[in-house]
């Protein structure tokens, strides 16, 4: 072993133990602002500690889901945005959850980097911790993984993984069947799915990402980086109420490949494209890239979010409800006898 005071050290591979230390330190009160029933321990073990008793369930059934947010990281990189990155994370993976009819209970991070800039670090973690705390799950754990020469300058990586859970019997989708009416909670932009062609687009257009944006106030870049919505509490209420057969989450495949996901054999989703109107940011893609309407609704969310397959005679009754949580709702159609997605109209 080598001795005296030119002997090699982690540092000097590029690995900082101390600034992950340190990172640690400076995210665990915006860990604890997560907890929740079923919440034990803290940052810092082997392991994540979660207490499904404690969490009000009797015979519970767990869920997972995995995701990441693609290329919208090479934007937030590249503009130096990454308070709301996180929140995008958590989105991905706890809509995901509640479309299977479980509540998100914990969520657990991976990020992964070249070269750990804790202040960086910090503001990526502090999103991820807001959009737990705003879907209801706890941030009990995670990996901050500092790899030199797998990342280059000022890159990084994020992964999430979320459980939920629900009661034996609970699951979606349930029930579906002819007559049943899609309701569509708004989007707020492109979420995080299709930035491979966001990104082509752009270059396309010649604008860089401190240009003004050509469909909304602020630069190019913080548009392109609106956060993905989280649709779990408000799902959830819906849920408890009754009526809801299926939830949705609209992500990569667009309008065209996610709704027929909740459906059984020989049924189909008709939707109306004229029930509502297109956001401006779908319009300045679809015609910088002269892209056709199918192809949009087969890329982009188109400014669905989520939809909700709910029983006709409680149809009325789960729109005023999801509008009190806060949801703009649109009647998109119904279910009818078929395949896939029949759409009818126009989009506007």
């Amino acid at each position: 072993m080598a001795t005296g005071h030119n002997g090699l050290t982690y540092a000097d591979a590029g690995v900082d133990i101390d600034a992950g230390n340190a990172l640690v330190d400076r995210i665990k009160p915006a860990a604890k602002a997560t907890n929740r029933p079923g919440t034990m321990g803290g940052l810092g073990g082997f392991g994540a500690l979660f207490d499904l008793k404690a969490a009000g369930y009797n015979d519970p059934v767990l869920v997972a889901a995995t995701d990441g947010v693609g290329t919208k990281l090479r934007i937030a990189i590249d503009t130096g945005h990454v308070d709301t990155i996180g929140i995008d994370l958590v989105a991905m993976c706890v809509n995901d959850l509640v479309c299977q009819g479980a509540e998100p209970l914990f969520f657990l991070d991976y990020f992964a980097t070249g070269k750990l800039q804790v202040d960086e670090a910090t503001r990526i973690i502090t999103g991820i911790a807001k959009g737990c705390a705003d879907s209801g799950c706890a941030l009990i754990g995670g990996e901050t993984a500092e790899m030199p020469g797998m990342y280059h300058k000022g890159d990084f990586d994020l992964a999430g993984f979320a459980v939920g859970a629900m009661e034996r019997g609970g699951e979606l989708p349930r029930d579906v069947q002819e007559g049943d009416i899609l309701l569509g909670l708004a989007s707020n932009g492109v979420h995080s799915n299709g930035y491979s062609f966001v990104r082509k687009v752009v270059e396309l257009s010649g604008l860089g990402w401190d240009a003004p944006s050509p469909f909304s106030e602020g630069t190019l870049g913080q548009a392109l980086l609106t956060p993905t919505r989280l649709y779990v509490k408000q799902a959830l209420a819906a849920v408890r109420a009754g009526g809801v057969h299926g939830l949705a989450h609209i992500t990569g495949g667009g309008l065209t490949e996610n709704p027929p996901r909740v459906l059984p054999e020989g049924l189909a989703c008709e939707i109306d494209l004229s029930s509502w109107t297109l956001p401006p940011v779908f319009r300045w893609l679809a015609t910088t890239a002269n892209m056709s309407e199918p192809e949009l609704l087969k890329t982009f969310n188109c400014g669905i979010g989520m939809i909700a397959v709910v029983a006709e005679d409680r149809a009325e009754a789960l729109t005023a409800l999801l509008r009190a949580e806060g949801e703009t709702v649109t009647r998109l159609g119904r279910i009818v006898k078929g395949q896939g997605v029949i759409y009818q109209g126009k989009l506007l």
